[in-house]
């Protein structure tokens, strides 16, 4: 018994490997080993293209390799991260490693064993279970060896605070509501958004406001609240809410959606009386043909009673949503119910 405690206090007594530090991608810097972890390919080639740049500007004659992890056999690697004959440093790049070979495995843990100067190996896993072994060493690697780049995707929560970070990393400032604009016409692809954000800042050199989104941007914010109002207008009352929840989960602002019902209405309103093709009413009115014969088709179900009351819900409910009330997401599921339901 005493020569287990012994044994016990000797392997306490032993220095442990402090965890690798993880950092996002817009900080990620070259070492020997770089584990770029997570689904969201956006932040992984923002990082990978970092890393890159920090190393061409260190010396242009740099190397680069890119292997696929999921064909390699053994002894690649040794044969790409070994120094040249001229010794010009080296960049690896090993993508989908979440599905390697048990090759690559092996041959990437010995390496991790013995990294070689100037070269930086950067892997690329997604996910999974595939190559946890792998992940674990790299993990567990000396101070100075190795970093993590999380590449997460985000949560809808989290993307306006994404655009704001945007414009902070180039000292450029945007209005939080603009920000909410953007993710409203941008949430569905991370790189298009953060696109839409460069484009923004070539566009002008002062602070971005709601009108400037408004202006390159708003027929995409639009969209989404059209279709909103197509469904409440429709009367199809579960549907115009999920629509409306979903939107507002992925950053979409309140006032859009209270704007797309009032101008459908407006619509309808104008047409009601009148007689005519399409066409005609299109051009004694204004609008495309198409949205006449669509307003059309919507007031069947619809009297001027109903229609009057609507458009007066629809402005105390933009009075609402821009600042008389302190629920403003409440106050658009209202409407939309009572839209829907007809209860007006």
């Amino acid at each position: 018994m005493p020569a287990a405690r012994g044994t016990s206090r000797s392997a306490s007594a032993r220095p442990k490997r402090a965890k690798i530090p993880v950092v996002p991608a817009r900080e990620a810097y070259p070492v020997p080993i770089v584990l770029v972890s997570g689904k969201e390919d956006f932040f992984a080639s923002k990082a990978t293209s970092l890393i890159k740049q920090t190393l061409v500007t260190e010396d242009p004659e740099l190397e680069v390799t890119e292997l696929a992890a999921s064909g390699y056999a053994a002894g690649e690697l040794s044969s790409y991260v070994s120094p040249s004959l001229f010794l010009e440093p080296r960049l690896v790049l090993i993508d989908g490693a979440e599905s390697c070979t048990d090759a690559f495995i092996t041959d990437a843990i010995s390496y991790l064993e013995a990294p070689i100067n100037e070269t930086t190996l950067v892997i690329r896993h997604r996910g999974g279970q595939r190559g946890k072994k792998l992940l674990d060493a790299i993990r567990s690697a000396p101070q100075g060896i190795a970093i993590e780049v999380s590449c997460e995707p985000l949560k809808a929560n989290e993307l306006v605070d994404f655009v704001m970070g945007e414009f902070k990393a180039e000292r450029r400032r945007i209005v939080p509501a603009a920000a909410q604009q953007l993710v409203a016409a941008f949430n569905a692809d991370l790189a298009e958004l953060a696109s839409a954000c460069s484009q923004l800042m070539t566009l002008s050199d002062d602070v971005i406001t709601e009108e400037l989104i408004d202006k390159y941007y708003g027929g995409r914010v639009e969209t989404t609240g059209f279709k909103i109002a197509d469904a409440a207008i429709a009367g199809r009352v579960r549907e115009a809410l999920a629509l409306a929840r979903h939107g507002f989960a992925t950053g979409i602002h309140p006032v859009p959606i209270v704007a797309a019902c009032a101008n459908k209405l407006r619509t309808m309103a104008k047409v009601s009386d009148l007689r005519g093709t399409d066409a005609q009413l299109a051009s004694q009115i204004g609008g495309a043909p198409w949205m006449i014969g669509q307003a059309r088709r919507e007031l069947r179900g619809w009297d001027d009673r109903s229609l009057a009351r609507a458009i007066q819900l629809v402005a105390e409910t933009d009075h609402r949503v821009k600042g008389g009330s302190k629920d403003a997401e409440f106050a658009v599921e209202r409407m939309l119910r009572m839209i829907a339901t007809r209860q007006l």
